[in-house]
């Protein structure tokens, strides 16, 4: 009887490993690179954006406040055979933007890392620097005009701010699309940015608790805004949802929308949301 099931045993074994390697080149075929830009604002606590390339590399700006809550994320989003990122972008060292990027760095290697030129040290802070120093990690500090090629698109440094406001301004340009990450909402960044009558934004990322009719909105004319809660402020201004639509732009929110992901090919945009 056993020499009867082996035979059986071999094509249910090999059936089973038939279909695992159907699967896994499914997955891998969905993950390839598409030529499109992906930016994707994971739902966390505080701010995490991923963003996928054009030629499918990937690049995370801060990271949120829940550690669990990004790794999480991380891993719905990349590949499953990824453990590395091609860079890491921290725009603040708040505690809405870097305990979840200190924990995608304990699980993936990051190609380069950009950071805020002046950072109060704190020991979240000292673990971040840990991980990359461990990693051989480059560190650039970030300056106003400075440039990353991402594959065909491009992030740029806007602002730096100063002092106690050391955010960074981001824009992320694909072809006649583009993306502002306003995570810090440093008003005297965005004083400079309006007085240089910057080009029109397709999408804006914005703090959901600052008013949106703030100046570098109404100059930026974004088709879209997500709004971000990783701002804190001591007295929000109280406005309903509809209130925020600034220009008719359409209006998202992670706690509404979930993962929010904005694409383009470069002529066009559109957004995906998860619910």
């Amino acid at each position: 009887m056993s020499d009867a099931a082996s035979p059986s045993r071999y094509r249910k074994t090999f059936l089973q490993l038939a279909l695992l390697a159907v699967a896994l080149l499914a997955l891998a075929w969905r993950a390839r690179p598409d030529g499109r830009l992906h930016v994707i604002f994971l739902e966390t606590k505080g701010d995490a954006a991923l963003i996928q390339t054009p030629a499918g590399g990937y690049v995370l700006i801060d990271g949120g406040a829940d550690p669990a809550a990004l790794t999480a994320a991380l891993g719905r989003h990349l590949p499953f055979w990824r453990r590395t990122l091609d860079a890491i972008v921290l725009t603040s060292p708040a505690s809405t933007h870097l305990p979840g990027q200190v924990a995608a760095l304990a699980r993936y290697r990051a190609g380069v890392a950009l950071a805020p030129p002046a950072v109060k040290r704190s020991a979240t802070f000292d673990e971040w620097l840990r991980l990359l120093g461990d990693q051989g990690t480059t560190i650039r500090n970030a300056r106003a005009g400075q440039r990353l090629d991402l594959g065909g698109a491009t992030l740029r440094v806007l602002a730096t701010g100063d002092g106690d406001e050391s955010g960074l301004l981001l824009r992320l340009d694909y072809g006649a699309n583009s993306v502002v990450f306003d995570h810090n909402g440093g008003e005297a960044d965005e004083e400079a940015l309006v007085a240089s009558h910057p080009p029109r934004a397709t999408l804006l990322a914005f703090p959901w608790q600052r008013d949106p009719h703030a100046d570098v909105v109404q100059v930026l004319r974004p088709q879209a805004l997500v709004f971000t809660d990783g701002q804190a402020a001591d007295q929000p201004v109280e406005m309903t949802f509809v209130d925020r639509a600034i220009g008719g732009a359409a209006l998202y929110h992670e706690q509404l929308d979930g993962a929010i992901e904005w694409v383009s090919d470069g002529r066009r945009a559109w957004v995906v949301t998860e619910r």
